[in-house]
């Protein structure tokens, strides 16, 4: 069953970006692609990194930064005042 986030949810801008990856610190266990329940992550030429549009899809649950056993997700929840705003359910 596939949930239709766009109906749930309203997205207010100016998150600045909120996760990010660092590259020296990632031991390609691919747990944060496995994790995404948005399919926000991907690994391309031995590199694990996040879609470049994460800050429109992502639902902000922190998944990766729980599992990232490296510690190189950095995660901090958007300012106040933005990012998606769950409407229904």
């Amino acid at each position: 069953m596939k949930i239709d986030i766009e109906n749930l949810t309203k997205r207010i801008p100016g998150t600045g970006d909120f996760i990010s990856i660092d590259n020296d610190k990632c031991n390609n266990c691919v747990r944060c692609l496995i994790i995404c329940i948005m399919n926000l992550w991907r690994k391309k030429d031995g590199k694990v990194y996040i879609i470049d549009d994460y800050k429109s899809k992502c639902v902000e649950c922190a998944s990766c930064f729980q599992v990232c056993e490296a510690g190189a997700i950095k995660f901090k929840y958007p300012a106040g005042g933005t990012g998606i705003v769950f409407e229904k359910g």
